[in-house]
């Protein structure tokens, strides 16, 4: 699966599935048959209020049926559907409302673990199905108003006005809507960071790997250099001694032009300025165009300027693959949404060094520049737009260089992005390994 499809699809859900398995339900419904059929058995007992017991027992014992057949039909470890999960809780729904039916209806105390399965479904399940499932929570506290057998209680037994339990009612199903809603909106924005900061280190690790490659590249160039130049010298002896017109001089002279090809070809790869070694340091302008080559439309105009005195000199950093990244990801946004132009000021001081990056595009909505840098938030007013990613990203893998972020519009139009450090920390950087 591409990673666009992965963060692009439903969040709640992989490949239909969503992120719980079989196990974890089965051992919540393990808990509830244990607490229900343990408090049946107290109440009749120990306190001993009148309760239809063995009617009771087999609602509970047909929870425990449903776990076992559940665990026979598959392994525990099965990672269920949303259409599957949501059949198992409707039937805790059902199942607890028997129990309530039996028991006093709302006037019992335990009416509100009715509440349960539609948090849990809030937590794993889709939205459809958790408003479905809070639908059905619904009904069954309607029901429960007008259809219940009298509360469990010692003689002449005890019965509550109605208003209390139409206000017992009223209070399950706000809390009911409520908590599915926080839960499912808190559950969503969670699941979107991990899902985000698990495109973050999928992104940092290829640019690590394209280090590495171009490292590789480098040490491959210079440990070629020596036997290729032995195979020239000998071709050359051969050349010399064999005669201009012997049934060997072509194949002789093909010889030495491909030996002389790949001499250029490893002269070119080891002198690549991305081919510098990770514990060279190089200018911050130097980075900053490094990260926007790759990214560079032709109808763009880009321009570096440095702003800074002659000292101290301009930083030098180590070229790791977090800053590259970072910066690539910021100058390819602006890039994207740009009219014609785009202009990236490199500034320093004795104590800070910022990066200041401008475009004269349409900049960003005012109803989304106050969120710019959550995960899934694009706010530019330009068709074929992103995920939202693009600076989220930037902002992550900057905080580990100790960076600071500000995003803004421009007074003159387009939009402004700022990245600030203390300069002491930014030159201190360590280089990341190979």
């Amino acid at each position: 699966m591409s990673l666009s499809a992965w963060i692009g699809g439903d969040r709640s859900r992989v490949d239909g599935r969503v992120w719980v398995n079989l196990r974890t339900l089965v051992a919540i419904r393990w808990l509830a048959v244990i607490g229900q059929a343990a408090t049946l058995v107290f109440v009749q007992v120990s306190l001993g209020y009148p309760l239809p017991l063995a009617t009771a027992l087999l609602v509970v014992g047909a929870s425990a049926a449903v776990n076992i057949v559940a665990t026979l039909q598959r392994p525990a470890q099965t990672r269920l559907t949303d259409r599957d999960a949501a059949a198992y809780l409707a039937f805790d729904v059902f199942q607890l409302s028997g129990l309530l039916f039996l028991t006093g209806g709302l006037e019992n105390p335990f009416a509100v673990l009715i509440l349960a399965p539609v948090t849990v479904s809030a937590t794993i399940l889709s939205r459809p199905t958790t408003i479905g499932l809070c639908l059905f929570t619904l009904l069954a506290i309607v029901v429960l108003v007008f259809f219940r057998w009298p509360l469990p209680w010692p003689p002449p037994g005890l019965e509550l006005p109605p208003m209390y339990r139409f206000g017992v009612a009223a209070a399950l199903a706000l809390a009911t809507v409520f908590i599915a809603a926080y839960t499912w909106q808190v559950t969503a924005e969670a699941r979107r960071l991990t899902e985000a900061l698990a495109a973050t280190q999928m992104a940092l690790a290829r640019e690590q790997q394209l280090s590495a490659v171009g490292a590789l590249a480098a040490a491959a160039a210079h440990e070629l250099g020596s036997p290729l130049g032995t195979i020239a010298v000998v071709a050359r002896e051969l050349s010399r001694e064999l005669p201009d017109k012997g049934p060997w001089r072509e194949d002789l002279d093909l010889l030495e032009s491909q030996v002389a090809r790949c001499r250029d070809i490893l002269a070119e790869l080891a002198q690549r300025p991305e081919r510098n070694s990770p514990f060279d340091g190089i200018a911050l302008s130097l980075l900053v165009d490094l990260a926007a080559a790759p990214h560079l439309p032709a109808h763009i105009d880009f321009e570096i300027v440095r702003d800074g005195p002659d000292e101290p000199a301009e930083p030098i950093v180590p070229e790791r693959p977090e800053l590259r990244h970072a910066l690539g990801n910021l100058l390819q946004n602006a890039f994207q949404f740009a009219d014609s132009e785009v202009r990236a000021t490199v500034g320093w001081d004795a104590t800070e060094a910022w990066i200041l990056v401008r475009d004269d595009g349409p900049g960003f909505r005012p109803e989304v520049l106050a969120r710019i840098g959550e995960p899934y938030v694009s706010g530019r007013d330009r068709p074929g737009g992103s995920m939202g990613l693009g600076i989220f990203i930037a902002e992550t893998l900057l905080a580990r260089t100790g960076a600071g972020l500000a995003v803004e519009n421009a007074a003159s139009g387009g939009a402004e992005v700022a990245i600030r450090w203390h300069r002491d920390r930014l030159e201190g950087l360590q280089p990341s390994p190979s």
